[in-house]
């Protein structure tokens, strides 16, 4: 009897931090990688998943179906950034190699430069050409997408860049830092640094009619009111560092994704903080979540090595 007590506390003790066995909604496909996942983005129609790795590999699936169409070693080290462009025909990536590329979707090379520091993270706005960077060494770039000429460089950060976010149509710019400072920059003002929240923001975005921008940290939601200034910090049913933010196409609830001592994946209430909806955890700390623009697909990626994706329009457990 004292062996398995012993044995059960070592294996808590050894649990993994991520770890969780939380029961929800499953997901309707779940594909593997070969090394954990950092990143995952949906093409314009919803058909197309990419997915990038921690070994700068890109896999494109089908959707619905979950099923790998093509995939290529795209960077020398972590995949940052993807984006589709030009209506879902080209795909830009973003490494911690410092490299920007935009690829076919048959994986051959269209275009690449080298930047001059490590990407940590990258948006961009397909509509109005424009693409953003945050970088380990603290500067905001822009680029053209056509060309990928550099624009503006804007050294904001004292230390790496965790989150950038871009306000389609406005050019209005955010950004984090592992100073702990945002920033919003529009065109034609001086950068604007906002109230510094609770801990470091890992993830930006505005809401969709650009009135307000969020964040998250370690357990919590951030929203500031562009207009006034102030910070508002919502706590949340996640036990760990919210990694990842993806507004629905509705603005309705904010898809998330945790890591570090949590894996949770949540809908939560932009309003509150309150949880909509609970999803299958992973197994290891979350990487990435992804709403499809049509809000009908859910997807997501994880230390654990899979990619996961949900079919929001089937009752769970049945058909459409």
């Amino acid at each position: 009897m004292k062996n398995r007590a012993w044995f059960l506390l070592v294996a808590v003790i050894l649990l993994p931090a991520c770890s969780s066995f939380w029961n929800a909604r499953p997901p309707d496909v779940l594909q593997e990688l070969n090394s954990g996942g950092s990143i995952v983005a949906f093409n314009q129609s919803g058909s197309l998943l990419a997915s990038g790795d921690w070994k700068g590999g890109v896999i494109l699936w089908g959707v619905p179906e979950g099923r790998s169409t093509r995939r290529w070693d795209a960077h020398d080290g972590t995949v940052n950034g993807l984006a589709f462009l030009d209506q879902g025909s080209r795909l830009l990536s973003a490494g911690y190699d410092g490299a920007l590329a935009i690829w076919d979707l048959k994986g051959r090379l269209v275009e690449r430069i080298e930047t001059p520091s490590p990407v940590m993270h990258l948006v961009a706005d397909d509509a109005a050409g424009m693409v953003v960077t945050g970088h380990k060494d603290g500067v905001v770039r822009t680029w053209s997408k056509e060309g990928l000429q550099l624009l503006a460089s804007y050294p904001l950060h004292d230390g790496a860049v965790k989150a950038v976010a871009l306000q389609p149509g406005s050019g209005t710019i955010a950004s984090s830092g592992n100073d702990g400072n945002v920033f919003v920059l529009r065109d034609g003002e001086d950068a604007r640094e906002l109230e510094s929240p609770p801990t470091d923001a890992w993830a930006l975005l505005f809401s969709p009619d650009g009135e307000r921008l969020f964040g998250s940290g370690w357990f919590r939601l951030y929203r500031w009111d562009l207009d006034g200034g102030e910070l508002l910090s919502m706590p949340t049913e996640h036990h760990g560092l919210i990694r990842s933010l993806h507004f629905s196409p509705s603005a309705d609830y904010l898809a998330s994704i945790s890591r570090q001592t949590d894996s949770a994946v949540l809908f939560l209430d932009p309003e509150t903080g309150e949880v909509i909806s609970r999803f299958q955890k992973h197994a290891l700390c979350g990487a990435y979540v992804a709403v499809s623009p049509d809000g009908r697909f859910l997807a997501t990626t994880s230390d654990d090595a899979t990619v996961r994706i949900w079919d929001l329009g089937k009752e769970p457990g049945g058909d459409d």
